[in-house]
């Protein structure tokens, strides 16, 4: 699994936010998705992009930092950044990562990002996203978010997958999961005579296809592309079925 981490950043002075956005952009191992300067907007955001990491201002109108982490704390991990030191306690108690004090040097910034990709390694390898399957697995679990979070997967239920940038979305009966990961690595781990590859970005259960031709493949109602490079390996897949 990548190192990839995600973050917004929450802080009611916009020079602040720039400044930690400047020190993301240097990092290939950290992308900010989001900024605000508004707490109750950040709410709705983190809930939304779902991020590894935010880094927090304290002292902010309407909801404070610190009010803000015990709503959010379950969700990502929290780096607190403040120009008082003196809320450098409270910030720990609440289980934060780390305690940035303003101004934020570079070096200060990359070693938080550090103890943040730590914990994230960690949990990752706590358990494995799937081990290589075989004909009697009927589920297995892909982790769903920056925390130590897993989704079970039912073989059965899926339709598709389909890879989206950095993620691949698992298009399934009643629902989508997005996991942070590769569709090769897909492919690699799930049974070959259930699934096949049609497209760089789709992999389709074999099952649910309901038909097809020399372009597309239909599932559920849903057009898919048919690259020319998997059509040979997936009619010899399709044929093996034919009565």
């Amino acid at each position: 699994m990548s190192e990839h981490l995600t973050c917004i950043i929450i802080d009611d002075e916009p020079p602040a936010i720039r400044i930690l956005q400047k020190y993301v952009a240097q990092l290939p191992a950290i992308e900010c998705i989001a900024t605000t300067t508004k707490a109750i907007e950040a709410l709705q955001l983190i809930t939304t992009h779902e991020p590894d990491v935010v880094f927090l201002d304290i002292q902010m109108p309407d909801l404070t930092g610190i009010q803000l982490s015990t709503l959010i704390k379950d969700k990502t991990h929290i780096i607190f950044t403040t120009a008082y030191a003196q809320f450098a306690v409270e910030g720990f108690e609440l289980n934060a990562v780390d305690y940035l004090l303003k101004p934020i040097s570079f070096n200060r910034f990359i070693a938080a990002v550090e103890k943040v990709k730590k914990l994230e390694s960690s949990s990752a390898n706590t358990p494995k996203v799937i081990e290589k399957s075989t004909a009697n697995d009927t589920y297995f679990f892909v982790k769903t978010d920056g925390k130590n979070r897993f989704k079970k997967i039912v073989l059965n239920n899926i339709l598709y997958l389909e890879s989206i940038k950095n993620y691949v979305v698992i298009h399934t009966n009643t629902e989508q999961v997005v996991t942070y990961n590769t569709l090769k690595y897909f492919e690699q781990n799930l049974p070959e005579h259930q699934f096949a590859k049609i497209h760089k970005s789709f992999i389709v259960a074999l099952q649910k296809v309901e038909k097809t031709d020399t372009n597309e493949v239909w599932i559920n109602e849903q057009c898919l592309p048919l690259g020319d490079t998997f059509k040979n390996t997936f009619f010899d897949k399709i044929n093996d079925r034919k009565l």
